[in-house]
Order: structure tokens, then C-alpha cells, then sequence
């Protein structure tokens, strides 16, 4: 019975047939061969399963020690088979003892819970043995035999053993020693050896060659320096077909990672064959080189077509050709490395760093393959991505910091083998392409003004603080910090160069975009959207000095080159609304002081809606410009009224000074409190107007000497000619009086201390009446020389 069932246990359709003819075999022997039948089906469709996940950790056998194919090995398959062998078998025997012949509907309890058990266990011995395709391919034809539930002792047999085949999954490498077999006494003829070469039968075709390299060289020792015809045929044959050997060995290492299912059968025999001849490489007979080197070429070679396998795309076919193929790149080379380290390396003995090998390799072929590329590269965003691959992205964890090649990588070192001046080249390259975008850009910046803005005549934008604005200044700099943010993660010493390109062309902005403004909208003055056209450019352009301050740090000389271009065109956006506010308000300003003017405020009406035109103008433009501008404008306009009294226009009569200091008073009232509301900073000529107005004023001749100093105090400049015109437009023009006044004068600005540098008389145009001066005596006219 007990030899019954160990033959049960090795053929289950042996015993299907044997359990037929055998009458006696009771019913629970039939049982447990169906069950066991059952789970061996159930295991099988279970192994193919996790074969089509791609389950790469399946079952491999231990190498072997030397180069004999006939060497046992191991398998953990067996050792697992014989264990549920022998528990089937105790379990057949007191199942035969104990029970009669039972037939179990497939709708029983208790045979459903018993196979659910067997199952489950079957599940669990198949997720620690981690079964995989190839390994099914190869060494997984061997059956699997369940075990039924049995009692606790043996439950905890079976547990034990599940740990041990757990341990013996953990794969180890080739040893470095081995053992040569006997050569053959009687080599091949060269024909059978060349046919082993080709069949791949490398262990015996190599033993072959040693042996007939014996031969070769036993005959030299005895022919000595003669060398016979037949030992130089020999020489040469041996030369052929250990150059078919190594080409043959070279494929095999080529092509190893591409077909893995040839690893084990192959690459040990190949390793020993590189490590004997490496041992022999002193005698003769054998090929010159390293047989060593020659490896790691082959695999250099093979690295070289696993890189140039990755697909590539044309240009012209995707905008984004270049980082597709980095990404596919770099998962090729991950996976790679992860086959070379789950699978390569234990087909190798220890001295062959075969992990090592490879990466080193990938280092050099990829820095060769890089080159290639970069003579196709010229977009930006192309020598960014080649660059950034290049600097961060193939040390990081998506590469060779990977964590699933980890930790065979602690003592390799991650950086690519590039050819001298290869990194420099592509920086050079990526700089000047950022400066010739930035040309571009800066170009398509006027383009699109000029479209949607000066063509169509079109009303400028407001932002949130009610400014007028336009997205010149967001577009620059959107542009200018995108180029430095991503040179920055190359390196530090690429951005401070690409902020020097973007700059030195940003320079030459200002001055390409105020001609073409000049030219494309010269024609809308003098409209209000001329002046809201001048408005919205210092805004912009004060803003894109702000954004370009902070990249002083990095390139001063470039940004205060800016600095300066940006300041002229704002300067001259300035000056072309002051001309035109001075050009509009002129007609006006000339008939200030004047018969009609006293008795007509229409001139003065005119020259106040201008100003309060523009004052609205104004509080669209930005700080601190507005200030600088209404400060400009409300000088002009204080010495430009003040100036109608220097003219000699008009002269006031039967008591009309008094009218006049009155309409002066009040109408500079008004003028001042707009330039105050317009923001100006010229405090110091609100004054001007009262005091004017308190000399004019007063009835008493006299009495304008007591009025004198607070003029003279105001403003230091403030002449003797300046107050001959103000008694003029008074009605004072000679006599006592006249010359009293004057002496005053004199006196007050010895002892005036102003500020000197507060200019407003001085640039005043004073005219000198004939009239008048020819009455009065040489003393009077000493006091309007210009030293006095």
C-alpha cells in the first residue's frame, strides 16, 4: 500500500488508473487523489495567472559550481514536492484505515470547507514562492502537490518548511572559483568545434579549443623555432575559431538583457570561459586583447542599442519630441538597471561588477548619445529640457537615484561620462537663444500694441488701483523671470548669465518702442487718447523698472543701463504732454494782464479747464511721476501768469489796482488749489500770487515798502526791474515814491537769506517801457541795471 502510494504521489493519471483497477481501494483514498488532482489544476491555472501579470521574482536555480552542464543542482520545487509526497502519503494511509468508500456531492459542507482549506494553503505556498513566467517556462513544469488538512504537528512541519523555501528564494551569485573539466584527450576536427560555436554549445566547444590549443602547443615545444607548415595551419585555425568564440560570447553579452530567458544557460559557461582565458592569456595560442575588456564593450554595446531602441520623434512631428524621448529614456534605463540587478548579475561570478558595469556604461553611452542630440536642438524650451535632464533629472530619484536600484548605487556615482566642453557648448547655446527670443519677443510686444491698441484706437485698460496700464510691463517681465527661473535650476552662474542677455536687449526696447509709438500715433494729437496713450507708457515703463530692480544684485551695469533707456522714455513721454499742455495754454496765458482780462474771465476759464483737464489725466498716472509732472506744469503755469505782470501790458488806472489784486488773488486761489489736488511739490509758489497781490493793492504809495518783504523772502530772485514792472501794472511809474519803493527793495534782499536755489523771477522775460523810463532822472535808472 505504501508503494501504492508513492507512485500515487509522483503520476496522479497513474493513479486514476490504478485506483480503477484496483477494486479494493476504498472510497477515501478516491477522495484524496481528486482533491489532490483538483489543487494541481488549481495551482497550475494560479501559476499562469501570475505569469500574465508579469511577475518578474519567480523561482530561479542556484548556479552551477563549475562548467559542467551534468552538475546537480537544487530546486526548491523538489524539495517542496517531496514534502507534500510524504503527507499525502501518511494521509492516504489512515484515510484507507479508517473510512470506507465515500461518494462527496459537490454541494457537501464538509468537503467544500475541507477543499477551501487545501486551496487556501495552496494560495498561500504560491504568493511565497512568487511564481513568474519565465521560471514557468523553464523550471516551473514541475508539479505541485497539495496537502490536505491534517493535524496541528503537521501544520506546523509545513509552516516551517514555507519559511525555509522562502529563504532559499534569496539569490546569490555565481561563485568565483570553479572547476575546469577534463579535457578531452582527442579534440574535434575544427568543423565540429565551429558547429558547436554556432549551436551555442560554448562549454563543450571551449573545452574542445583548450584541448586542441594543448596540442598546438605541445608541437611548438618540440618543433622549437622550425615551425612546420602543419603547426602554422593549427595556429591559424586556432586564431579562427577563437575569434568566432569571442564574437559569439560578445553577442550572447549583447544581446543578454533583451532575452533573459537565456541568461542561466548561457552567461555562466560564458563567464567561465572569460575568466579561463583571462588565466591563460600569457600562453600561446590564444587570441591578443583582453577577453575581460571585451565583455565590457559587449555590453556597452548592448546598452548602445537598448538606448537607440527609445523611440524618437520628429520635430516636425511633435512640438515636445525632445522630452517624450528624455522620459522614455529614462524609464529604459531604469528598467534596465533593475533587470541587470533582479536578473543579470547572479549569472556572473562576484569579480565581474556586473551592476556596475552596466551603469558605468549607461554613463558613457548616454553622454554619447546626448551629443548626437543636441546638434538637433535649437528651440529654448528643447536645450532647457536637454539641460535639465542632463544637470538634475538623471542623478535624481527618477533615474539613477531610483529607489528600486538602490542600494547597489551607494558607490556608484550618478553623474553622465559628457565629452570635454559638451555642457559648456549647450549653455553658450541656450543663452544666445534666449537672447534672440528676447529680440523677438520684445518685437511682437510692439506688433500686438500697435494691433489691438493703436489701430483700432482703442481705450486703455485700468487696473485695481484705477491706473491706466497696459501688459507690456507683465509681458517682459513674465517672459525675462520665466527664463531666469529655469537657468536657475541648472546653475547659478547660467542665470546670471541669461539675466544679462534678456537685459542688454531690453535695453535697446525703450528706444524701438517710442520711435514706433511716434510714428503710428502721431496723428491721434492732440486728442485726450493721445494723452492717455502717453499716461499708460510711463506707467508701464515705471512698472518694468521696478520688476528689473530686482535683478541688480546679479547684473548691475545691465540694469542701470536699463535704468537709464527706461528713464529717457519716460522723461520724453513727460515732455511731449507738458509741450502740448504748454502749446494748448499759451493763446490763453498771453492775454492775462490785460485791459480784456480785467473785465473778462474767459481766457482765464479756458486756461483753468485744461488744467483740470490734465489734473484728471493726472491722477491716472503712477507715483511718483505724477508728482514730478504736476510739479513741472504748476511752475510753468505760476511763472507764466506771474510773467503777464512783466510785460508792461497794462497799467491800472483811477483806482483798478484794487480790481486787479482782487482778480489776481482769486484766480491764483484756484490755480493753486488744483496743483495741490494734482500732487505737486512745489509748496513754495503758492505765495507768489498774494504777495503780487498785496503791493498791487495797497492805496497808499507808501504803504508798498511795508509790503516788500514777505516777496523778497519768498523768492530771492525777485529783482528790481521785476518790482519796477509790478508799480507799472500798479500805475506807479515815477515820482517820490517810485524811488523810495525801490531803495526798500535794495535794503531787503541785502538782508534776505532764501533759498537761492528756488528759481521763478529769474527766467522771467521783463520789458522794458521807453515811456516811462525816459522821464526819470540817470539816479532812478541806475536801480534797473541788471547788477541791481
Amino acid at each position: 500500500m505504501s508503494h501504492m502510494m508513492d507512485k500515487n504521489a509522483e503520476n496522479p493519471e497513474e493513479d486514476a488508473v490504478s485506483l480503477r483497477r484496483n477494486g479494493k481501494t476504498d472510497g477515501a483514498a478516491k477522495e484524496t487523489l481528486g482533491m489532490l488532482n483538483t489543487l494541481r489544476k488549481s495551482i497550475r491555472r494560479a501559476g499562469s495567472k501570475v505569469t500574465a501579470k508579469g511577475d518578474e521574482s519567480g523561482l530561479k536555480l542556484p548556479p552551477s559550481p563549475s562548467l559542467s552542464s551534468g552538475s546537480p543542482a537544487s530546486s526548491p520545487l523538489k524539495n517542496i514536492g517531496s514534502i507534500f509526497q510524504r503527507k499525502e502519503e501518511d494521509e492516504a494511509e489512515g484515510s484507507a484505515q479508517k473510512s470506507k468508500g465515500l461518494t462527496h456531492s459537490k454541494t457537501d459542507p464538509n468537503m467544500t470547507r475541507f477543499t477551501d482549506s487545501i486551496l487556501q494553503r495552496g494560495e498561500s505556498i504560491r504568493r511565497s514562492l512568487k511564481l513568474s513566467k519565465k521560471n514557468k517556462d523553464k523550471n516551473c513544469n514541475k508539479e505541485l502537490v497539495t496537502v490536505s488538512e491534517g493535524s496541528k504537528e503537521e501544520k506546523e512541519v509545513v509552516k516551517e518548511d514555507e519559511e525555509e523555501e522562502v529563504v532559499e528564494e534569496v539569490k546569490e551569485e555565481v561563485e568565483e572559483a570553479y572547476t575546469l573539466p577534463e579535457l578531452p584527450h582527442t579534440p574535434l576536427s575544427v568543423m565540429q568545434i565551429n558547429k558547436l560555436i554556432e549551436r551555442e554549445v560554448l562549454e563543450e566547444a571551449h573545452l574542445n579549443l583548450l584541448a586542441l590549443r594543448r596540442e598546438f602547443q605541445q608541437e611548438q615545444e618540440r618543433c622549437g623555432d622550425d615551425s612546420p607548415m602543419e603547426l602554422s595551419k593549427k595556429e591559424k585555425d586556432l586564431s579562427l575559431l577563437y575569434g568566432e568564440l569571442r564574437n559569439k560570447i560578445n553577442t550572447i553579452v549583447r544581446d543578454s538583457n533583451s532575452l533573459p530567458s537565456r541568461n542561466k544557460e548561457l552567461l555562466v559557461p560564458v563567464a567561465r570561459i572569460i575568466q579561463e582565458e583571462e588565466r591563460r592569456a600569457e600562453e600561446p595560442g590564444g587570441l591578443p586583447g583582453s577577453w575581460m575588456e571585451s565583455w565590457r564593450e559587449a555590453v556597452g554595446e548592448g546598452v548602445q542599442v537598448k538606448v537607440e531602441s527609445v523611440h524618437l520623434e520628429k520635430r516636425e512631428e511633435n512640438a515636445s519630441w525632445l522630452a517624450v524621448h528624455l522620459g522614455l529614456l529614462g524609464k529604459a534605463i531604469v528598467h534596465d538597471l533593475e533587470q541587470v540587478k533582479r536578473e543579470l548579475r547572479w549569472s556572473y561570478p562576484p569579480s565581474f561588477n556586473v551592476f556596475s558595469t552596466y551603469v558605468r556604461s549607461y554613463h558613457r553611452v548616454v553622454g554619447q548619445h546626448l551629443k548626437k542630440l543636441q546638434l538637433q536642438v535649437t528651440e529654448l524650451k528643447d536645450l532647457f529640457a536637454l539641460l535639465d535632464w542632463i544637470v538634475n533629472r538623471y542623478k535624481s530619484e527618477r533615474i539613477m537615484g531610483s529607489p528600486s536600484l538602490q542600494p547597489d548605487m551607494k558607490d556608484e556615482s550618478v553623474d553622465l561620462q559628457l565629452e570635454d566642453g559638451l555642457l559648456r557648448q549647450l549653455k553658450d547655446k541656450f543663452c544666445c537663444r534666449v537672447k534672440d527670443d528676447m529680440r523677438a519677443s520684445l518685437e511682437r510686444v510692439i506688433e500686438i500694441e500697435n494691433k489691438e491698441v493703436w489701430m483700432v484706437k482703442g481705450t486703455p485698460e485700468r487696473d485695481d488701483e484705477h491706473l491706466l496700464t497696459s501688459h507690456i510691463d507683465m509681458d517682459i517681465w513674465t517672459n525675462i523671470k520665466g527664463n531666469v527661473v529655469n537657468s536657475r535650476l541648472i546653475d547659478g552662474e547660467l542665470e546670471q548669465r541669461v539675466i544679462s542677455s534678456c537685459l542688454q536687449e531690453l535695453k535697446l526696447f525703450p528706444g524701438r518702442f517710442d520711435a514706433e509709438f511716434r510714428r503710428l500715433c502721431s496723428a491721434l494729437r492732440p486728442q485726450p487718447l493721445w494723452t492717455e496713450y502717453h499716461i499708460t507708457y510711463i506707467n508701464s515703463f515705471s512698472a518694468l523698472q521696478r520688476h528689473m530692480e530686482g535683478y541688480r544684485d546679479a547684473c548691475p551695469d545691465e540694469v542701470e543701463a536699463f535704468q537709464k533707456e527706461a528713464k529717457w522714455l519716460i522723461v520724453r513721454l513727460c515732455q511731449d504732454l507738458e509741450d502740448q499742455f504748454k502749446e494748448e495754454v499759451t493763446p490763453y496765458m498771453r492775454r492775462m494782464m490785460t485791459r480784456k482780462w480785467l473785465s473778462n474771465d474767459d481766457d482765464f476759464k479756458q486756461l483753468l479747464r485744461r488744467t483740470e483737464l490734465l489734473s484728471q489725466h493726472c491722477s491716472l498716472m503712477r507715483p511718483p511721476h505724477v508728482q514730478e509732472f504736476a510739479s513741472r506744469l504748476h511752475h510753468h503755469v505760476a511763472k507764466e501768469y506771474v510773467g503777464q505782470l512783466m510785460k508792461n501790458n497794462y497799467s491800472c488806472k483811477n483806482r483798478k489796482h484794487e480790481k486787479a489784486a482782487g482778480k489776481i488773488r482769486k484766480q491764483w486761489s484756484e490755480l493753486r488749489d488744483l496743483f495741490v489736488e494734482m500732487k505737486s511739490t512745489n509748496e513754495w509758489l503758492h505765495p507768489v500770487g498774494d504777495d503780487l497781490s498785496d503791493i498791487i493793492t495797497q492805496k497808499n504809495k507808501a504803504d508798498i515798502k511795508e509790503h516788500l518783504q514777505p516777496i523778497v523772502e519768498h523768492y530771492p530772485d525777485f529783482s528790481n526791474k521785476h518790482l519796477v514792472a509790478v508799480l507799472y501794472f500798479r500805475g506807479l511809474l515815477r515820482g517820490r515814491e517810485h524811488q523810495q519803493i525801490l531803495q526798500r527793495l535794495s535794503e531787503l534782499k541785502k538782508l534776505a537769506d532764501g533759498d537761492r536755489s528756488r528759481v521763478l523771477f529769474g527766467d522771467m522775460q521783463v520789458t522794458v517801457s521807453t515811456g516811462c523810463l525816459s522821464n526819470l532822472p540817470f539816479c532812478c535808472l541806475s536801480f534797473l541795471l541788471p547788477d541791481n
